[in-house]
Order: structure tokens, then sequence, then C-alpha cells
């Protein structure tokens, strides 16, 4: 089974090179997945109709109880059968129905395989975690298909509606799973089924907040909106998602818990109700239409409001009937939605009213949907016949409920009968007063796949009892009733039959009456479900707006005011309410006395920052407070800290400096003497409420500290640094989350400095290029006379010549020179010795920016340019790749971090351990170095060319003639 499911997501991988190298033809080797699948799910038919099942579990950490497990039972194989093989002709129908021209066709195939993957992974999963991931895989790779041409805005907004609601229903289910699991002490829906857990608040809440996802995922009424405006995608899509896959899971998720959860109160309210009118909603609607694809959309959703109900009911017969249908509704909708295609194909239109005669142009695919629609509208010998039979009867026996269903049932099967008949009339008859559609040929493989479905459902039919045996192996999951329904053809002459025939003689009335009804309909028109969800998307987006006008003042001082004033009255009411601080012991002030001096002095610069009004001030008062911090972990014995505060607040000292140069010397806002007065109260109460929290929240502490279990742990490897050792080994996954944070901050917000490529204005001129940072200028020196220039100047620099005169420092070029290397060289030495002294990938990242950052104070932007010539992204993007590949590696084998290590020996060295933990800090290094290099050239180099702007610009102001407007010498 994981073969099978990895074979999908792999090839769709390969499906560009594919597309590429075969054209259309890539499609008939990107069939072979699921083909294999159908094959294999045929060979277990045996197995899976005797009731019993293929189950398989990989324990992915054991330690954590985290393990992944599919099941392969009665209904997971009829499930099977149908994303698999109706799955694998659809993709053998794209072959024929998109070109090798077509745009866009290789993500299109990709998507499409990697649908059914995640299709078939999500029937197999006996977890509810991950169904809920597959499930939610199926509603990217489903908003991608709809949005295949998303050059047209209709279709852009058609997938985004289908991701927006599918979405919401399925955050809806997940915490309905997570109920489900902690009420019943697991998350494996075969162990949750065999004894599920006792009716409460908590399980009715759970199965409301699931059966809001099923609805969704399968367009039940409120949710069917989407369904019909999904026909944007490509015809191939509709006969795949929109008839066999992706809105039968919803269906299929009703009738996997529907055995365990059908008596808990509320569950069969809201799917009888809900389902009932979906399926009049919907085949009403269908009667007044006119495209051929929003025709079968409709009777899509009219069919799914039917199987909802039966799947929900909760007894035997009646999920036996839920499973034919299931079978039956993939086999004639998907055939129906394929001719569509070939229709419009050879037509070049969908519209009803337009095409007339196609049945006489295209006889043999008027035959194929001539079989399909019989069945569809349930008449005799085919599928669709035996499978209504089974619903009314199963209604027919049970309770006031169910034959209260049976009547709507009734009436929507004559809809059904309708506008099944209004399809076949509308795309292949003649029509008075219209001519003749002319059409083109259409060859044999274009027509296979609908007609092999077709014929399914036509041998299915006289031999639906070969499927009993396979379906009621699901149906005896419920009690068994005195007299069980069992699958055939035919069953004699009752109620049921007679039943069939009033619904197929009320559905041919309302054909007859087409256009009568037709008007009725759009006379009593109540607003549709599309523009309701407009309506509510405008009003949101009002809302929003009143709302963000009213927050949203622009004040940075408001804002931290009210972030803080939040957290002081929240702090303070858990404080007062709890009192937390009986029983504590009384706090240390310090350990050492030089620790208070050291505190003190960070608090007199942190309160010096309120009456400064130089903005440079300010920031070396803010950065006296990092270095006082930095001193405190020092004094404590952190040098691992205090080493990454240090690093980290020069950083940040060089940011605000740069930053400043475009900024006033002098802070212009006036502030009044109240608001100040309201200002100071507020941080030093923040303040001191924080501090007392902190103490509290350590002095509260009731377990042993895992410190202690952490220095053994490390110890035991052979390490001394425990801080560097639970960064890359023990906790590594927290640390990629981290850096993966950090990736995406550095580059949103240095996204939004540049206005331009990234690479704009960063390399040095043509005349610098090639030359080193010894290398002797052999230009004239500027404002110097020709001839006497002396001798040559030595350049330190790379590209130190770039730089006016004035704004030169030999002594700093020098001292750049000569500490360069040597910086680099201690980063590289601060990542290796991570395990056994202070250091680590961050803070050599760190250290390894602040040397190019010296370049850049020194030489400017073009010697940065000089110094790190590769794109700051390329660093980024390889430390995270690095990082990422790692951690999963080891979780790989259900470990964190700690899979492979190599020790080796080197002459001058001597013995040394090379392992995972310092491949995944080189990826933090080159991370860090990244970020910080990509900080630097947004606020440094970028602003460096905007103050070069502006200065041209002036001296071109100056230079012109007051009277010519021509430069003066």
């Amino acid at each position: 089974m994981t073969a099978l499911i990895v074979c999908h997501f792999v090839l769709a991988a390969f499906a560009r090179p594919l597309v590429r190298a075969l054209g259309a033809r890539a499609f008939l080797v990107l069939a072979l997945p699921p083909a294999a699948t159908t094959c294999w799910a045929l060979t277990q038919w045996d197995t899976a109709a005797s009731g019993s099942s293929v189950d398989w579990s990989w324990a992915w950490m054991p330690d954590y109880g985290v393990s992944v497990d599919l099941r392969l039972d009665a209904l997971a194989e009829v499930m099977v059968l149908l994303a698999s093989g109706v799955g694998a002709l659809v993709l053998l129908y794209c072959a024929a129905y998109f070109s090798d021209t077509t745009p866009r066709l290789a993500g299109f195939a990709g998507n499409l395989l990697a649908f059914a993957g995640a299709m078939l992974a999500l029937v197999l999963s006996d977890d509810l975690i991950s169904l809920y991931v597959f499930w939610e895989l199926t509603t990217v790779f489903s908003y991608l298909l709809i949005g295949y041409d998303s050059e047209h805005r209709h279709s852009r907004r058609s997938a985004l509606q289908a991701l927006t609601v599918t979405t919401l229903g399925g955050l809806a289910m997940l915490v309905g799973f997570l109920i489900f699991g902690q009420e019943a002490g697991t998350y494996r829906i075969s162990a949750i089924l065999a004894d599920p857990p006792p009716a409460g608040t908590a399980v009715e809440v759970a199965v409301l907040l699931i059966l809001c996802g099923a609805l969704s995922k399968s367009a039940v009424w409120p949710f069917s909106l989407w369904l019909p405006n999904a026909m944007a995608a490509p015809t191939p899509v509709s006969a795949y998602l929109h008839a066999a896959a992706m809105v039968k899971a919803g269906v299929y998720l009703v009738a996997r818990l529907a055995p365990g959860f059908s008596d808990v109160p509320g569950w069969r309210p809201v799917v009888m109700v809900l389902g009932a009118a979906t399926m009049l909603l919907g085949g009403w609607r269908a009667l007044r239409l006119n495209d051929l694809k929003i025709v079968l959309a409709y009777g899509t959703v009219s069919q799914l409001g039917f199987l909802t109900l039966l799947a929900g009911v909760g007894n035997r017969d009646a999920a036996l009937a839920a499973a034919v249908m299931i079978l039956g509704h993939a086999l004639f909708k998907a055939p129906l939605f394929l001719v569509t295609g070939i229709v419009d194909h050879a037509a070049g239109t969908r519209d009803l009213r337009k095409l007339s005669g196609v049945g006489r142009a295209l006889p043999h695919v008027c035959a194929v949907a001539v079989l399909a629609a019989l069945s569809m509208a349930a008449l005799p010998p085919l599928l669709g016949f035996a499978a209504k039979e089974a619903a009314f009867e199963a209604l027919l026996h049970g309770d006031t409920a169910d034959r209260w269903a049976l009547g709507i049932t009734v009436a929507g099967s004559a809809l059904t009968v309708a506008y099944t008949a209004r399809f076949v009339w509308g795309a292949f008859l003649r029509k008075p007063g219209v001519a003749d559609t002319p059409v083109h040929r259409v060859g044999p493989a274009f027509l296979a796949a609908p007609a092999a479905l077709a014929l399914c459902g036509l041998v299915l039919g006289p031999g639906v009892g070969w499927t009993d045996r396979l379906l009621s192996a699901y149906a005896d999951a419920f009690p068994a009733p005195a007299h069980p329904y069992h699958l055939a053809l035919w069953h004699g002459w009752g109620t049921a039959l007679l039943l069939s025939a009033v619904a197929t003689l009320g559905g041919a009335v309302l054909f007859a009456a087409r256009d009568r009804v037709a008007r009725l309909s759009r006379r009593i028109a109540w607003p549709t479900a599309d523009g309701v969800f407009g309506q509510l998307l405008l009003g949101l987006e009002r809302l929003s707006l009143q709302a963000t006008g009213f927050v949203q003042r622009g004040s940075l001082s408001v804002y931290l005011a009210t972030t803080l004033l939040v957290m002081l009255a929240g702090q303070l009411a858990v404080l007062v309410a709890d009192r937390p601080w009986h029983g504590a012991p009384a706090p240390r002030l310090w350990d050492v006395p030089l620790q208070g001096a050291v505190a003190a002095l960070t608090c007199a610069a942190a309160l010096l920052c309120l009456t400064v009004r130089r903005r440079m001030k300010a920031v070396v008062l803010a950065g006296l407070t990092g270095y006082g911090a930095a001193l405190l972990f020092v004094v404590q014995g952190g040098p691992d800290l205090a080493l990454t505060q240090f690093c980290v607040e020069t950083v940040s000292m060089i940011v605000f400096v740069l930053v400043l140069r475009r900024m006033p010397v002098h802070f212009q806002e006036s502030v009044s003497t109240w608001r100040r007065a309201v200002r100071i109260p507020v941080a030093l109460a923040a303040a001191a409420t924080l501090g007392v929290v902190v103490w509290v929240a350590a002095a509260a502490r009731v377990a042993p500290p895992a410190g202690a279990a952490m220095v053994e742990e490390t110890a035991h490897h052979g390490l001394k640094d425990v801080v560097a050792t639970i960064l890359v080994d023990l906790r590594a996954w927290d640390t990629m989350g981290e850096s993966a944070v950090l990736a995406a901050a550095a580059i949103g917000v240095t996204s939004l400095i540049y206005l331009h490529r990234r690479a704009e204005g960063t390399a040095a001129p043509t005349e610098v290029r090639g030359r080193t940072a010894w290398s002797v200028t052999t230009e004239p020196l500027t404002g110097v006379p020709q001839g006497d220039e002396g001798a040559p100047e030595r350049g330190w620099l790379a590209a130190g010549a770039t730089l006016a005169p004035e704004h030169r420092s030999v002594v700093f070029e020098v001292v750049t020179r000569l500490l360069f290397h040597p910086i680099l060289v201690l980063s590289v030495y601060l990542l290796f010795c991570a395990e056994n002294m202070p250091g680590g990938g961050f803070v050599g990242g760190l250290v390894a920016g602040l040397a190019l950052i010296t370049r850049y104070l020194a030489g400017g932007r073009f010697e940065l340019a000089e110094a790190a010539p590769l794109q700051p992204g390329l660093f980024t993007g390889l430390g995270l790749f690095v990082s990422t590949a790692v951690a999963l590696f080891g979780l790989s084998d259900g470990t964190v971090l700690h899979a492979w290590t190599y020790h080796g020996h080197l002459p001058l060295i001597g013995d040394y351990e090379f392992g995972t933990p310092v491949i995944f800090d080189c990826g933090v290094y080159l991370l860090v170095l990244g970020v910080v290099l990509d900080i630097v050239r947004a606020l440094g180099a970028k602003i460096d060319r905007q103050i070069e702007r502006a200065a041209a610009e002036k001296a071109a102001a100056r230079g012109a003639g007051p009277e010519t407007g021509e430069a003066t010498p």
C-alpha cells in the first residue's frame, strides 16, 4: 500500500520532464500508478469481501506513540477501486483531450496524479490525523486543478471559493478529530469504531464538527455553492474530482463513522435533513440551466445529498444501498462528464440551446451518453436501477424518519429523471428551428474511457449480485435486521418497484413540461448560494476595513501601549486570582554582588532612554541594556548565551545606525507632558510585572529540573557544551522551525525595503573588479595635476577607490584588511567547536556577518559586493535546505536528529568526529550569514544608493545655469 501511494507522488514529481519528452502522451505513463493500484485492489477483493482487512502500520516515532496506519477493508476497497480505476481512465482520456501545445500541461498532469495519490491515501488511512493530512492535500491539489486556467478571473475565483469552503470545513473537522482522539484514548479509526467513546457533550460536539467538514467536502447544502463554480476546471478534472474522488470523500467519511456514531444525538437530523434538502434543491436548479456541465454539476449536488442521506441513516440496508449507490454514481456521472468534454471538443459549445443533431453526427458518443444517462435515471437493467431499488427498500422498512425521507427521495428521483432527459435531449437530439451543429469526428481513443465506465454500469446492473458479498461486508458493521436485503437486479413486484415507476413517470412529466418548469423555476428563484457567498465576502471586507481603520491609528506608541496594557491586565488578573507567591521561597536579589552592580547599570541605561532627544544617543543606551544582559550571562556562567547576545547586540547597533542615516537627528514627535506621564508608568509597570511573573514561574517549580538529565545525556556522548548540543541534537526540530521563521521574517522585511531587484546596485564598477585588496592603483589621483601623482597609491580594499576621499579612513581600511580573514577563521572555529566549547552555527554566522559588515563600513557597498559576490538568498536557502534535510533524515528512523556520526583522524588535528549535528549547525551558519548579509544590503547598500542619487540630483541642480539652464563649468 505504501509503495503504491509513494509511486503516485514520485511520478507526479517527474511529470514535467515526461510532458516535455512525450507531450500529451505522458498521461499514458502517468496512468500506470493508478492502474497498478486498481489491479492490486482487485487481488484483495476476496479478503475484503470476507470481512477481513489488510493492515499496515509504521511506528514513525515510537517514543511519542506516533505511527502511520493504513487499512484496506470492504468500504476502502470500493473507494480504492473508484479513486484508482476512474483515475487511470481519466488520465488516459487526458492524452486525447489535450494537445502537445496546451499551456501549463506539465503542472496540470503532476497535480492530477498527485491528487490521485492523496485520495488513495485518504481512503486507506486508519488514523484520524493522517486522514486529515491527506484530506487537506486533496483540497490543495483540487485548488490547483480548478484554477488551472489562472488567466481567467472566473477560474481563480472558483478555485479560491472551493479552497475557502472546504478548508474551513476541514479545520472544524480537525477539532472534532482531536476531541474524538482524546475521548477515545486513540486516534486509530478501527479502534474507535470497535469501541466508540460513550455519548456525551464532547462526543456530540465532535460529531457535529466532523459532519461540518464532511458536508463541506461533499458540497451538501449550505456548502454546495463551490461545486457548480468548480466546473471552470477542465472536463477531466470534473469527471474525476467531482464524480468519483474528491466529493466522495465527505460521503466516505460519513459512511466510515456511521457504524459507531449514527446513534449520537444530532447525527441523523443533520445528515438526513441537509441531505434531503440538497437533493431537492440541486435537482430543481438543474432543470433551468443551459450549460451541459452546469446541469451535471447541479445533478451531482443532488446525488451527493442523496448519498449523504443514505450513508447517515444508520441501518444495515441503507448502508448497503449507500455503498452500491457510491459505486453506481461514479460509473454514470464520470462518463457523462467525459462525454460532455467530447461534445464541447467536437462542437465548440456546451450550450444545449445551440446544440442540435449531434447524436446523428456522433452516434457512438450518443450511445455511450445514453447508456450512462439511463443508469443515472435508474432505469433497468443498469446499475443505477439496482442501487435506487435498494435505497427505496431500505427507507421503506425504516422508522418514521426513514419513511419521511423516502418521500423526499422519490421526489428527488423524479427530478433526476427530468434533468437526465433534459441533458440527453439538449446534447444530442434535434431541436425545431435550430440548425444541425457542425462537429468533427471523434477518435476511438477519445471515447474509450467513458465507454469503459458506461459499460461497467451496464454489466454490473444484471451482475450487481457479484458485488453483494463485498458491499455487505461493510453493511454488516450495523445491527443485522430480521430479513437483510441482498443486491439483485430484480426483486419481483413490490412497493419499491412501484415507487421507481412513480419517480420515472414524474420525471417524464417534468421533462415534457420543461419550458413551463424552467419559467416557474426562474420566477420563484431565491438568491443563489454563490451570490450570498459573494455578499458575505463583501460584507466581511467592509467590516474588516472599518475595524482596521478604527484600531490602526498609525501610532507606534499607541500600539505598544495597547500591547503592554493587555499583557499587564492579564498577568495581574492571574496573579491576584491565584496568588502563586504563597509558599514560594523568598527571592534572591543576586548570587554574587557583581550581578547586582551590572543589573543596576543596565537599569540605569534603560531609564536614561526615557529622557534623550537624540536618536543616536537612544540607540547607544538601548544597546547598553543588551550588553548589560550579556554581562549578566557572563557572570552567571553562560558563555554561549553571552557570546550570542554580544553578537546580536553588535549587529543590531549597526543596523540601527544604518537606518538612522536617513532619519532626523532628533526625535520629532511632540509628546505632551501628560502623555509622557502616562507612558513612563505604563512602561515601568509592565517591566515590574514581567519581572514578578518570571520570578513566580521560576519559584513555582514542582518537578525536578530537566537540565540535570540533559547534562548527563550530553556527557554520556562525550560532549561538554550542553546548550549547543540541545539546540542541534536534542531539540533540533525546534531549532529548524525557528530558523525557518528567521529566514521568512528576514526575506519579508528586506523585500519590503527593496523596490527593484535585489542585485541592483550592489555590483562593483567594471574598473574595480578583478583587483585584489593589495593591488596598486594605476589611475591618476583625484585632484592632483597630471605628472604630480608621485608614488602610486596602495589599495587596501578591493573597492576602496569608489569612496569619496572625505569618506575614507586609511587606518580603518588597514585594520579591516588585517582583521577580515581572522574574523572569518574565528567564525569557522566557533562553528566546529560548538560541541565542547562556546560557539555554534548561530553565533558563527553572526561573527561571519560582522566580518562582512566591517568590509562594508570600510569600503562601502561596492566593497561589500566584492567581499560577498553571491546573493544572500543563496546562503539563506542553502542553509535552510541543509538544516531541513538533516532534520528530516533524523526523523526517518523515529529519532530527532542524532542519526549518523563519523569518527576520523587527521595528522595535525588528531581524532575528530563529524556527524549530522555538525552538518545541521552548518546549515544554521549559512542561514544566519545570509540573513545578516541580506539586512546589510537592504539597509546599507540600498540606502547608500538612494543617498548617492539624492546627492547627484542636488549637484545637478546646483550646476544648472540661472538663465540658460546649462551646466556651469
